[in-house]
């Protein structure tokens, strides 16, 4: 990947003679040109310096207009380029030459508005490349050396000081701080990282200084690849745009041919006068040009594509937008999609004199030896709480069943009731009804026994994420219907589903139950969206109308499998996805819509009130700047 900085020192001279330097020159010579030509012939008469001045003016105003419509007739198209030529020389060729130029300085001039305010969208993502530092402090033998990020080597340990930004993708080898992820996952609030957690390029270390053992090298960050997907994503088409490509094929040379006959029928069959059933016919034949009809998609789709981006919300395509503005309904995963795909201790009831922050502590400390999940999820309620563990003795781990430690003199046990059923021991009824009532509400239970008596019970379950049962609210006032699909049994999917305020559950599904049941969705509701984690539920997403996968930042298979990547692990940003989507929709169908009603307009005029070129002219172009205008507004929307 090259490095930004001297590109962007360098881009004044390296582009001031190619067309992207040369376009916006191009206008104001056309105007300098022309405008001299004219009012020099009002005063001396047509000289040859004026004729001069003249050809400089169509030279300039139509030479990139000239090469690409020569490009597309070696295609064998016409294109709306060659239109807007001939019909300047059209107008050159029955003396003319001042309207001629008029409209070559309006084409030029809309033209390099429009590649403006499409690069606009294209640099709305590629500037995201600048946000990653061009050089990185690495470890070279006892040293810290500054080198460019591209000589980076995979397990090289790179420094990062307080308030700088990544260079390289990694894993904070040592140091604790908070990461503000914002230009990558679209999170609004910082993430805190610790030894082991992944880091990206391009986004700011908080207040502690880390150091980052790099994991990817500078073309294969999660950056790098955002940037690559969305340009990919932004050259590809809608299919709106595709329809509207092969439209303006056929329509051109519809354009051509009435334009011929025009001329023909009026001049050589019913005798009217050659100039001006020529120069009526010539604007007849710019007014009738799709120029804003074709430009109208393009400029929604590649605002809205950026503004997605922007906010941690990959498309892969102008299809895919398309295609979500369609959605009618939702399937979503449970495990790690609806849920955080973690246990998480939920439920602590005691029995005895025992506080619940007591007996957390004690369980705690018996289960801070083991590896199980669900050890996991107590100690980390123990520590959430901030307490203090006492030591444990005599641990042993009692696979499928539970663990017993001594723990400050008590000989706990802490199991499932089949631990206690080995040992001869009933827990007593009301532990029993509560142990009972909430395996009822899918939980996994933990009993606890202290040796002498039971001490209580801790629940843990999949948690619900923060923000689902929000996300789930805003969609449904979207008017989407919401499923859940899950390989749990029935008792669980129904207490998450409860939870999640989902219309409707699925339970004990495989891979191939979700991809079938997706077909039968899509007959009920219409268009579907499947949201997963991108691992498992690959063959949902591909199967699905439209695939969204949560959590691309440092997914591969997220970012390769879905056709829309949230790439932050956040459900509030689907709500803002469906929005942008139909609000570019209805942007394109204003386009389209307002650019076909100009162009009838401006023909009808042609012949009611027979329209003066330059007015023709004017109309034509500033229909397609205000579409392309219209459009743009997409970069800045917020749902």
């Amino acid at each position: 990947m090259e490095n930004t900085k001297p590109v962007a020192q360098s881009i004044p001279v390296q582009v001031l003679f190619t067309r992207q330097g040369l376009e916006p020159l191009m206008p104001v010579i056309t105007l300098i040109a022309g405008l001299s030509a004219y009012f020099l012939e009002r005063s001396q008469g047509h000289t040859p310096v004026v004729s001069l001045l003249f050809g400089l003016g169509l030279t300039a105003g139509g030479l990139f207009g000239l090469l690409d419509g020569l490009k597309t007739l070696t295609k064998r198209k016409i294109d709306i380029d060659l239109l807007m030529i001939l019909a300047a020389l059209g107008a050159t060729a029955i003396g003319r030459p001042a309207e001629g130029v008029t409209l070559l300085f309006l084409f030029s001039l809309s033209g390099a508005l429009e590649s403006f305010a499409m690069d606009r969208s294209r640099r709305a993502i590629s500037k995201l490349l600048d946000l990653r530092p061009p050089t990185a402090s690495v470890r070279r033998g006892s040293e810290w050396v500054e080198v460019p990020v591209e000589d980076l080597n995979l397990g090289d340990r790179v420094q990062v000081r307080p308030g700088d930004r990544f260079p390289i993708d990694g894993e904070i080898a040592s140091g604790t701080s908070y990461v503000d992820q914002a230009a990558i996952t679209g999170e609004s609030l910082p993430a805190y990282k610790e030894p082991g957690d992944t880091v990206f390029a391009g986004t700011v270390n908080g207040n502690g200084g880390l150091e980052v053992r790099v994991t990817r090298l500078a073309e294969d960050t999660t950056l790098a690849r955002i940037v690559q997907m969305v340009e990919e994503a932004q050259g590809s088409k809608a299919q709106t745009q595709r329809k509207l490509d092969t439209f303006e094929q056929y329509y051109s040379l519809v354009v051509i041919s009435v334009t011929s006959l025009l001329i023909a029928v009026p001049t050589l069959l019913l005798d009217h006068e050659f100039y001006p059933t020529f120069y009526r016919a010539m604007t007849w034949m710019v007014v009738a040009s799709p120029c804003a009809l074709v430009i109208s998609t393009p400029a929604s789709i590649l605002s809205a594509i950026a503004n997605g981006a922007r906010r941690g919300v990959l498309f892969k395509g102008g299809a895919h937008l398309e295609a979500v503005a369609t959605i009618k309904a939702i399937a979503f995963d449970k495990t790690g999609t609806l849920t955080t795909g973690k246990p998480g201790l939920t439920h602590i009831q005691t029995c005895c004199d025992l506080s619940e922050r007591e007996l957390l502590r004690l369980a705690a400390a018996a289960e801070s030896r083991s590896e199980h999940h669900l050890a996991k999820a107590v100690l980390e309620r123990a520590k959430r709480d901030g307490l203090d563990l006492p030591a444990a003795d005599a641990f042993e781990a009692l696979p499928g069943l539970g663990v017993a430690a001594r723990v400050e003199g008590r000989n706990l046990l802490i199991g499932n009731q089949r631990l206690f059923r080995e040992r001869g021991l009933a827990p007593n009824p009301e532990l029993q009804t509560a142990h009972d009532a909430l395996e009822a509400e899918g939980r996994t239970v933990m009993i606890v026994h202290g040796g002498e008596s039971w001490l209580g019970l801790l629940a843990v379950e999949d948690t619900l994420r923060p923000e689902a049962a929000d996300a789930v609210r805003a969609l449904h006032n979207l008017g989407i219907q919401m499923v859940m699909l899950t390989g749990d049994n029935d008792r669980v999917a129904a207490h998450m589903a409860a939870a999640a305020g989902v219309d409707e559950f699925h339970a004990g599904l495989m891979p191939a139950d979700k991809v079938a049941l997706l077909k039968d969705l899509r007959a009920k509701y219409g268009p579907v969206a499947m949201v997963g984690d991108g691992v498992n539920d690959a063959p949902a997403l591909a199967a699905a109308d439209v695939g969204i996968a949560m959590g691309g930042a440092g997914t591969d298979v997220a970012l390769e499998t879905a056709d829309v990547v949230l790439m932050a692990d956040n459900l509030a940003l689907l709500p803002h996805t469906i929005e942008l989507a139909r609000r570019a929709q209805r942007v394109v169908w204003q386009n389209l819509t307002f650019s076909m009603a100009v162009i009838v307009v401006l023909m009808i005029s042609t012949f009611a009130v027979e329209l003066p070129l330059t007015l023709g002219v004017i109309g034509h172009e500033g229909s397609t700047v205000i579409v392309v205008l219209n459009g743009l507004r997409l970069l800045g929307y917020r749902a």
